[in-house]
């Protein structure tokens, strides 16, 4: 492998710097609309707004509720310091992977694929697409496994290739591990398992598609023997479209995949704000010793458990490069209840004694940054209507904060669509689309934290793939 194969593109480098130039003064004008950036133009105009003694003006309680709330916005600094460094550190938009050693050299892989079975037209599909791009891509020592609740029609799959797990309906796990979790557990079940402690399980869900890029990311990721656990990121705009609206809010769960945890998988190599249960590439052996059973509080977020229980076992995560495909809810509902249930199943880990405080810390401020959501969405009329004195660095963070976050739709949302096939018009019109989407996303994201916190934590829902009604386990 020559040195030039190892090195960005010219193009892919100067969309990057392009990239950081436009998060610069994004910040950078976000920041003089915002206040926290005060130009000696404008000093005069934002002095005369101030509010001198606030307790006075508002109230001793009211004074201390809008300081609350203004100062709760501080709480996703961590989460937000990471997202930048990713952003910037990190190109935004690498080259193809290209394989550092044959496929033919590789360990075994396992391709997992856990199912309930409600939609075995779309498991046959993807398992025929992804058995096709890793053929494409020169795979060869490995094979897919289904581990579903009700057996699916696998005709036309090839069975050398193709392994379907049924769990039976009586089976228990130790700690009484429910739903995915559950299933995943029977997998590594000694009598199930066919898998050494060498090889490699890449965890997908039902809907996933694999990339010619990401099999060879993974190949790379495996062949370099440094890590336990992996990730990479996730896309939702490919191919059809289903509900434009969710899939532009979606553009988000990109930009957080760019930013804080990507830099969190590559320069800390642990995930202490996130982690997702698909585009997963786990060593076998780690898997045998963290397992799936871990109980009631393990089974509604169990990728997330799994990952804060690998953390405290001093497990080594790592960056995967490439990409895979998913679709975003296809209704609102769905969107609503995937957010509640996410929200729910991370409430359960964060408050888990069994779990060293020092794995949780990280999660619990992602978690009730998201929690607080109803409160600190509330600057936004407070700010203007009841201004308040605070040290210029104050500000300045607070309006750091939320253009970062809006950033992270914007850039997101850029990753996501193809300028090639749309054309300089229909993708500008899809990135104005979702900054214009941001207010309505986050009413429902307020909708889904006061669903989560005030409803039965113990439901796991499926959102519908095939737009036909909600499963509620």
């Amino acid at each position: 492998m020559n040195l030039k194969s190892k090195l960005p593109t010219l193009s892919s480098y100067r969309r990057h710097i392009i990239h950081i130039c436009c998060f610069s003064i994004f910040i950078f004008i976000f920041e003089i609309v915002a206040g926290g950036i005060v130009l000696p133009s404008i000093q005069s105009i934002s002095s005369n707004n101030a509010v001198e003694n606030p307790i006075e003006y508002y109230g001793l309680f009211a004074a201390i509720l809008i300081y609350f709330i203004r100062l709760l916005s501080l709480l996703p600094l961590p989460l937000v310091i990471c997202h930048t460094c990713g952003l910037i550190l990190y190109n935004i938009f690498p080259d193809r992977p290209e394989l550092q050693n044959s496929p033919l050299l590789s360990p075994k892989i396992c391709i997992r694929v856990v199912t309930r079975g409600d939609y075995p037209d779309l498991v046959r599909t993807n398992v025929k697409r992804n058995l096709d791009t890793c053929a494409k891509v020169g795979l060869s020592n490995f094979h897919l496994e289904i581990v579903t609740d009700k057996p699916i029609n696998t005709t036309g799959l090839p069975l050398n290739m193709v392994r379907q797990i049924v769990i039976p309906h009586d089976y228990r796990t130790k700690t009484g591990s429910l739903y995915k979790s559950r299933a995943l557990q029977y997998a590594l079940e000694p009598d199930i398992n066919q898998l050494s402690p060498d090889d490699y399980i890449v965890h997908l869900d039902e809907e996933t598609l694999l990339t010619e890029n990401s099999v060879r990311g993974i190949l790379n990721f495996i062949n370099s023997g440094e890590y336990d656990i992996g990730q990479g990121l996730i896309t939702y705009a490919n191919e059809t479209i289903v509900n434009h609206i969710t899939t532009l809010a979606d553009s988000i769960r990109v930009g957080v995949d760019l930013g804080c945890l990507r830099f969190c998988l590559k320069k800390l190599h642990r995930p202490p704000f996130l982690f997702k249960g698909s585009f997963v590439v786990c060593r076998a052996a780690c898997e045998f010793e963290v397992t799936f059973d871990n109980g009631r509080a393990g089974s509604i977020a169990e990728d997330t458990y799994f990952a804060m229980l690998a953390m405290s076992k001093n497990k080594k995560f790592g960056w995967v490069e490439g990409e895979m495909w998913e679709k975003s809810p296809f209704t609102l509902s769905d969107f609503i209840k995937q957010r509640k249930r996410w929200l729910q199943g991370i409430l359960l880990v964060v408050h888990d004694a069994r779990l060293p405080i020092r794995v949780r810390i990280g999660l619990g401020i992602a978690l009730y940054s998201w929690i607080t959501l109803p409160l600190t969405s509330l600057n936004v009329i407070l700010t203007p209507l009841c201004p308040i004195p605070l040290h210029w660095t104050l500000n300045f963070l607070i309006g750091y904060i939320g253009a970062v976050n809006i950033y992270l739709y914007i850039i997101g949302a850029v990753r996501s669509f193809s300028l090639i096939r749309l054309g300089y018009a229909q993708f500008a019109l899809r990135i104005f689309g979702t900054i214009a989407t941001i207010p309505f996303v986050i009413v429902c994201e307020i909708m889904a934290v006061l669903w989560g916190l005030f409803s039965d934590k113990s439901k796991f829902y499926i959102v519908d793939k095939q737009l036909g009604p909600m499963v509620n386990v």
